[in-house]
């Protein structure tokens, strides 16, 4: 665990422990809650997985929503969510799940689970995975540190080195890399991940086929009368570092791809990465202006009525892979870490 996450769960402790969330959580908590998930399986047992945080076990999605129902809150569609926002209608808190990326997973493992609690979802899908054409390149990077022990990268543009023989060495170099490479213009980025991959025999394209549904996949999901599917871009990129012709058309590209394939069009747009650096006033005003109903981020935060005027700028609770107890969840979903967070702020929509 990061020192960042762990400086965080030790925050979320500290509130769960003593009782602020439940004290608060009547005034914290909002309306309700969008959850962000990605992955849903059984643990690794890997020492090395730094991905970990893009997953969790259906075990502990199980408690999850059973906690939720015990806390009162009515798991409902991300429609509704927004349609409850527009409308200010409805006294009982809800919460609305959405998966990003679509893995093979949210089928095998995640939808049982959902099917046994009545809980909908939206599956946020990337053509460019389902069509084996895109990279899953923060995956490609733990696996290739995985297999190297020392990494060496030397370009015109990027310089780095360091020893990954142990798992603590294999962490560090990873978070310096990912956020080194999140930084960086998308072509440079793959360029280097490539590099690593090819040195370390990783093979890209049988990672995706291996971890993400086909269209084939995605069309099942898409038939299941709990799910509803929405656009994630063509290609998953970093939306703020498009030019404006690339960013309309990663958004506009992606629900033509899912309307053509699918015959479904979808309402909701989930913006890749999703922080403050990855989408902005440009990207929520660009979905505004494309039709969709609405958009989520990853910006921490539960839902407030101001986020009516700001429905393509929602914010989201992550489930975390690093914090998979029921009272750390609590305490997320109290809105007081999150209201901690963006120092007071209800509405971090700018």
């Amino acid at each position: 665990m990061s020192t960042r996450h762990s400086v965080f769960a030790a925050a979320l402790d500290a509130i769960g422990k003593s009782g602020l969330g439940n004290l608060l959580a009547p005034l914290t908590r909002g309306l309700g809650v969008i959850l962000t998930l990605h992955r849903v399986r059984g643990p690794s047992g890997r020492g090395f997985s730094p991905n970990n945080i893009l997953e969790i076990t259906p075990d502990f999605l199980d408690v999850a929503l059973a906690c939720l129902k015990s806390l009162g809150y009515e798991l409902v569609t991300l429609t509704e969510a927004v349609a409850r926002l527009r409308t200010g209608r409805g006294r009982t808190p809800f919460a609305a799940l959405t998966f990003d990326d679509g893995y093979r997973d949210n089928l095998t493992e995640a939808l049982p689970v959902l099917e046994h609690h009545s809980a909908p979802m939206t599956l946020f899908v990337t053509p460019g995975f389902a069509e084996r054409s895109t990279r899953l390149w923060w995956i490609e990077l733990e696996e290739a540190l995985r297999r190297l022990e020392h990494v060496r990268i030397e370009r015109a543009e990027f310089s780095f080195e360091a020893l990954a023989r142990s798992d603590d060495e294999k962490a560090r170099a990873f978070e310096a890399l990912y956020w080194r490479l999140r930084d960086m213009p998308e072509v440079g980025r793959l360029a280097i991940v490539s590099g690593l991959s090819e040195e370390a025999g990783v093979n890209i394209y049988a990672l995706v086929d291996r971890l993400c549904l086909d269209w084939d996949g995605v069309a099942q999901m898409a038939r299941h009368p709990l799910v509803a599917i929405g656009a994630h871009t063509l290609t998953h990129p970093v939306l703020a570092r498009c030019d404006e012709a690339r960013m309309r058309d990663e958004m506009a590209g992606s629900r033509e791809a899912i309307r053509r394939r699918l015959g479904v069009t979808p309402a909701h747009l989930s913006y890749p990465f999703g922080d403050r650096q990855s989408a902005g006033l440009r990207e929520f005003e660009t979905a505004a202006e494309l039709g969709f109903a609405g958009a989520v981020t990853t910006r921490p935060g539960v839902l407030f009525s101001a986020h009516a005027r700001h429905l393509h700028a929602l914010p989201r609770i992550s489930m975390n892979g690093l914090f998979q107890d029921a009272r750390l969840f609590e305490t997320l979903v109290s809105g007081v870490p999150t209201l901690i967070w963006n120092r007071g702020r209800r509405c971090d929509a700018a």
